[in-house]
């Protein structure tokens, strides 16, 4: 499995320095969490997940969460149950005839309810539990998180690999005079099961939910104040450079097209300047179909540190992937950092001439850039990330 496999060959030579590279569920876990890029949800109420998962029905697909929380109604929970264990056993028998291999499978995780949940699918399941990469775990508190990792400790070996990623989206989290007292209490309880632990979600929907609110497509997560607030106090605790870990983007919700009611939020200058009227024409057609605020969202993830992102249409999947390749210019002056992390200096003028380099300030900065460069590729110089989002991606 890697990313942009719906590039052609002298494509992908073409526009990339450095080339993704191949990653599946037995990679590090260091290098895996920064390869989950556009997470697609999925209900478990849906037909035939074992045939698009064989048919590679979703283009550059590379992370996928089937989800018995809440995109299943109440009243439908065993159904949904029932139709995940028979797909997920379907998909296991095509795996034993040889049709395809468990490195072959996209990053499949199972969201659940709660751990008596956990406990019958995986018990239902039996072998096919390798399938998984990990469940999600929403509503993640410190006082219901010891049970589930201390399961998914249990159900993780090192041939079969199963991690979690706990969602933060609780009202302790986001309620201003208990969020510092409860983040830490999660941090610390992760700490416990690093090595199971894949990355931390941030669960923006359910976070506005408990204020009443929701975000148009003309709005991103930062500008909600409640939700930037939130976003900004996660990012402290979970990404400190002493014990990090990943912090995923959280879900953009829009994929139809409505009327706008505010300017759209792609500058002109960088399309006209690149593929000048051509440019332009694309351009709006990115605004009509509501991508513009996810380009802008995904941006401002990436600037807050924030790596992937959970998604629920198929035609996010290249918009995330194409914006977390890594720029030459950042790879360069990464590999120059470490290069020169042996104390014999403390900066330097950048090779483009552009920046000073301090070197340990940088340091934690250029180690995370070197990770992402090795799933989602170095593009050459002379390229920029608007060039793979042009390409063409059936859907």
């Amino acid at each position: 499995m890697e990313f942009f496999t719906y590039f052609y060959e002298d494509e992908i030579e073409r526009f990339f320095y450095q080339k993704p590279q191949v990653f599946n569920k037995y990679s590090s876990r260091e290098l895996l969490s920064y390869g989950l890029g556009a997470t697609l949800y999925m209900p478990a109420t849906r037909s035939n997940i074992h045939q698009e998962i064989l048919s590679k029905k979703h283009e550059g697909l590379t992370s996928l969460v089937i989800d018995l929380e809440d995109a299943v109604g109440d009243n439908e929970v065993f159904q949904a149950e029932g139709l995940l264990i028979k797909e997920m056993l379907k998909l296991f028998a095509e795996v034993n005839k040889g049709f395809l291999s468990f490195v072959d499978l996209p990053l499949l995780f199972i969201r659940i309810r709660n751990l008596e949940q956990l406990k019958r699918v995986t018990q239902k399941l039996g072998p096919a539990t390798n399938l998984l990469t990990g469940v999600v775990l929403p509503k993640f508190s410190a006082e219901n998180g010891t049970d589930l990792l201390e399961m998914v400790r249990e159900i993780h070996s090192e041939k079969n690999p199963f991690y979690a990623m706990p969602i933060l989206e609780t009202a302790s989290v986001i309620h201003k005079d208990t969020r510092m007292e409860e983040l830490m209490k999660i941090k610390q309880l992760l700490d416990r099961y690093r090595e199971h632990i894949l990355n931390v979600r941030i669960g923006a929907t359910d976070f506005c939910g408990l204020y009443g609110i929701r975000r148009s497509a003309d709005t991103t997560v930062y500008e909600i104040a409640v939700l930037r607030d939130c976003i900004s106090d996660i990012i402290n605790v979970f990404q400190r450079f002493d014990s990090p870990y990943v912090v995923s983007g959280p879900v953009w919700e829009y994929f139809s097209t409505k009327k706008r009611m505010l300017k759209p939020q792609l500058r002109q200058t960088p399309f006209r300047e690149r593929y000048g009227d051509d440019g332009l024409k694309w351009r709006a057609q990115l605004i009509d179909e509501n991508m513009d605020g996810l380009i802008r969202e995904i941006l401002m993830d990436i600037a807050n540190g924030i790596t992937g992102k959970t998604i629920i249409h198929p035609s996010h999947i290249k918009i995330v992937q194409a914006l977390n390749v890594v720029s030459y210019e950042e790879y360069i002056d990464a590999c120059n950092i470490v290069s020169a992390s042996t104390g014999k200096i403390g900066v330097m003028k950048s090779k483009f001439a552009n920046k000073m380099n301090e070197i340990k300030p940088h340091y934690y900065w250029a180690t995370k850039i070197l990770l992402k460069s090795k799933l989602f590729g170095v593009l050459h110089e002379e390229f920029t990330n608007i060039d793979l989002i042009k390409k063409e991606v059936h859907v």
